[in-house]
């Protein structure tokens, strides 16, 4: 904690500031040098400070290009006293996000290792591979550092496995979320030695489909370094992560000491591995993988998983065949039936999930979004009890209306059957898609029917009895329970990110859908008990009445979806850039110029709830988009454009904007090349971040450039994007775009701009931002800088 505390008391480390470059690295190098004076005779310390230059392309955020130059990695390796051909990274990051002190992220995991480091240096017992533990001090630069280090250090070479410690959230249980790829063995490591093991191939099947907007430095050693690895994160309490509240008081020791017995057990158990040398030996093969209650980890091979999930589903398939075509001469009529209750539940879930649905677009539309935010108790009362009411009601009419005078035994049964015929399609399905998270499926195929095994003759005797509702409750338990477990951890990651997805998606929608699809799943088994029961009605006018009150309440507004409570604030997230533009033509003239802030909210609801408090910003001053600049003349720090429409985001006039170290760019060459090519050859200097953005103008295209591997990657809509960040002290920026041009282009051949971003010192905030951001309500997470937007014609 001590190393937590004493990281954070710098403040704010942005890539290029003398708070990440200087302090940040002087104190690592101090505790370093502290812990090697301390360390035994069976180790040996080695320290170096890495400043790489490079560049690579990313098709994270839709595809873009990253530009360093001289930033910081403090690299320390542990190994032997006679030394070690091989080695494990622990990598962390000690920079943190513009204007937020970054304690979870991640801060936290360099204490951490730190003091694994320290206890490790101080162990009379060697280690057959060196540790190398790399403090990165560019990740939040779209992992920068990471690629520097893995591409150019001279120690990279001898890494066979990695673990990286990342945050999501603050605080909590971290979460293994990816690992390989392949090499099951590392998994059977984590499983073997992690004191506190919390895993789960849903969650690395979810975080690779890509839905979740973020990365982290595991693709960079995967990708770029050809490394198989293990990615733990922090994810309670998202809902302050990459915040001003993301402070070290907020992280619990507990959390802390759970996180380092893991990392060290886990570290140890693969420096005195065999496997680790020989780790080509080992690499085939995924692995299932996911924990019980966080008290174990059960492991196996996938291959194992597809044979084991494939039995399954036929011994389900067979008995399903065995009832409904037995006896032979009412097996078209047992066909007729089982496959109209297996109509009728899918119809059920549609008709469920449209309902649900049109009440999420409803509240979207109406303009109370994410009322749930602060309270989720709300999205339960809201959508939960409408799936409910609305799958009961279907079943309900169908058995007063369609099934009418049927025996209610035989519906119970034959609803039963149709459920799992349906997990059964779904688990081989799943399977033959090669997805790891089928074991689920399984669960809900084996356990059921078990149970309706086990009492199958106590309900055919004597019908829906309270010792067969005991027992098939019991049958029930082992996947209820787990799907409650993995419900409440998805939840818990899903639902704070809700508040920094962007104004595209409709955060109602998208956990509406959450809830609908897991009040099916947990009431698949129990459609039956509609059908067994005597009335609904009790039940049906509960399930409306919470619904209905809950829908008042929220259309009324009495949720407000933020809250500045000290202990556990739930902040909106705004983003303001005081910019100053000037375009200019294909003579060099400027042809336009403006000034304002910038601001995007970075949530569905727009600004609709600042506006009462600062009432300048409303819908009068929505950003105009320039149609003939690339990326429509905004000086975006990513290309998150597709997260933002214009109609939810705003600009401010105001006074323009003087750096007092302002950006410098010039043309040095226009070369015509072969192939009736023309080179474009720059120079930039300016501030620790800038972005780089080009549009070929029609008839012309892109056909190479001095970044990456000369390949350019197109942002999504077209344009080109490339982010620049430096450490300190970097010599001005050169590079070169090539471009094949038609032989008439009285109207030039590239539009090219850059965004000069000012995150810190005496450029960052002018008196204008600081009085707005002054204004703005305290429930609100408000993050500014100035820039400056330069676009050219050539």
């Amino acid at each position: 904690r001590g190393y937590l505390d004493n990281i954070t008391a710098i403040g704010p480390r942005t890539v290029g500031s003398p708070e990440n470059e200087v302090l940040a690295v002087n104190y690592l190098l101090e505790q370093i040098r502290a812990i090697e004076r301390e360390s035994t005779d069976a180790h040996k310390i080695s320290v170096d400070i890495q400043r790489p230059t490079g560049s690579f392309s990313i098709d994270f955020l839709g595809g873009f290009t990253s530009y360093y130059a001289n930033i910081t990695n403090v690299v320390v390796k542990l190994e032997p006293r006679n030394g070690a051909q091989h080695a494990v990274l622990s990598n962390c990051h000690f920079d943190s996000v513009p204007n937020t002190p970054g304690a979870s992220d991640d801060a936290v995991s360099c204490a951490v290792m730190l003091e694994i480091l320290n206890t490790l240096s101080k162990s009379s017992e060697p280690l057959q591979h060196a540790v190398i533990f790399l403090f990165n001090g560019a990740e939040e630069n779209i992992l920068q550092a990471s690629h520097g280090f893995i591409t150019q250090h001279e120690w990279a070479k001898s890494i066979r496995a990695f673990i990286n410690l990342e945050a999501a959230g603050v605080g909590g249980k971290e979460l293994v979320f990816q690992t390989g790829p392949e090499n099951p063995w590392l998994v059977q490591a984590y499983v073997v030695a992690a004191k506190h093991p919390f895993a789960s191939v849903v969650a690395q099947e979810i975080f690779q489909s890509g839905i979740i907007p973020a990365d982290t430095d595991f693709r960079i050693y995967r990708d770029f370094g050809n490394v198989p690895g293990i990615d733990l994160a922090f994810i309670e309490n998202g809902y302050i992560y990459h915040t001003e509240y993301d402070t070290s008081d907020r992280i619990l020791t507990d959390s802390i000491q759970r996180a380092g017995d893991n990392i060290l057990a886990v570290l140890k158990y693969l420096a005195t591995s065999d496997k680790l040398a020989k780790s080509f030996e080992y690499r085939h093969g995924n692995v299932v993988f996911f924990d019980v209650l966080g008290l174990f980890v059960l492991a196996y091979p996938a291959r194992v998983g597809t044979i084991m999930n494939y039995i399954t589903a036929a011994i389900a398939f067979l008995y399903l065949s065995k009832k409904v075509l037995q006896p032979r001469t009412r097996a078209i009529h047992n066909l007729k039936k089982f496959f109209t209750a297996f109509s009728l539940t899918l119809i059920s879930w549609v008709c469920t999930l449209v309902t649900v649905l049109i009440v999420a677009v409803f509240i979207s539309v109406i303009g109370r979004s994410l009322s749930w935010y602060t309270h989720f108790y709300v999205s339960v009362f809201l959508y939960g009890t409408a799936a409910a009411a609305k799958l009961i009601l279907v079943h309900t009419l169908a058995k007063k209306f369609f099934y009418k005078n049927m025996n209610e035994q035989y519906l119970g049964d034959i609803f039963f059957d149709a459920s799992l015929m349906i997990w059964s399609i779904a688990l081989a399905v799943i399977t033959q898609m090669g997805l790891c998270s089928a074991f689920i499926c399984t669960l809900w195929v084996a356990f059921p029917l078990l149970a309706k095994l086990m009492i199958h003759k106590e309900f055919s005797q004597k019908g829906a009895s309270m010792k067969f509702v005991m027992m098939y409750m019991l049958g029930m338990f082992v996947p209820y329970l787990y799907m409650m477990y993995l419900s409440w951890t998805v939840f818990e990651m899903f639902t704070p990110i809700m508040g920094r997805s962007g104004s595209e998606i409709l955060p109602d929608v998208v956990l509406a859908g959450f809830i609908v699809v897991i009040t099916m799943i947990l009431s698949s088994y129990f459609i039956n008990f509609i059908y067994l029961v005597k009335s609904t009605k009790t039940t049906l006018i509960t399930l409306t009445t919470v619904f209905v009150v809950t829908l008042i309440l929220v259309c009324s507004g009495i949720f407000f979806p933020y809250s500045s409570d000290a202990a556990n604030p739930k902040p909106k997230r705004v983003f303001l850039q005081h910019m100053s533009r000037r375009f200019h033509d294909l003579d060099g003239n400027m042809v336009k110029s403006d000034s304002g802030i910038w601001i995007n909210g970075f949530d569905y609801n727009g600004i609709s709830h600042i506006t009462p408090h600062v009432p300048e910003i409303n819908d009068t001053i929505r950003t105009p988009c320039e149609e003939q600049a690339p990326f429509c003349g905004l000086p975006w720090i990513l290309p998150v454009h597709f997260m933002f429409r214009l109609v939810k985001n705003w600009y401010l006039p105001a006074p323009e904007v003087f750096p007092r170290s302002p950006i410098h760019f010039k043309v040095l060459s226009k070369e015509l090349m072969p192939r009736n090519s023309m080179r474009l050859s720059f120079e930039v200097s300016g501030p620790s971040h800038m972005s780089l953005y080009v549009r070929p103008h029609e008839g012309s295209a892109l056909s190479t450039w001095s970044f990456g591997d000369g390949m350019p990657v197109a942002s999504l809509g077209g344009d080109y994007f490339v982010f620049y960040s430096h450490g300190l002290q970097a010599t001005p920026w050169h590079f070169w775009v090539e471009l094949t041009a038609p032989e008439k282009h009285s109207d030039g051949i590239v539009s090219l701009a850059i965004a000069a971003h000012y995150f810190f010192g005496e450029d960052q905030k002018s008196p204008q931002l600081y009085a707005l951001l002054e204004r703005f309500p305290n429930w609100t997470f408000s993050s500014g800088w100035s820039c400056t937007y330069d676009l050219f014609v050539f």
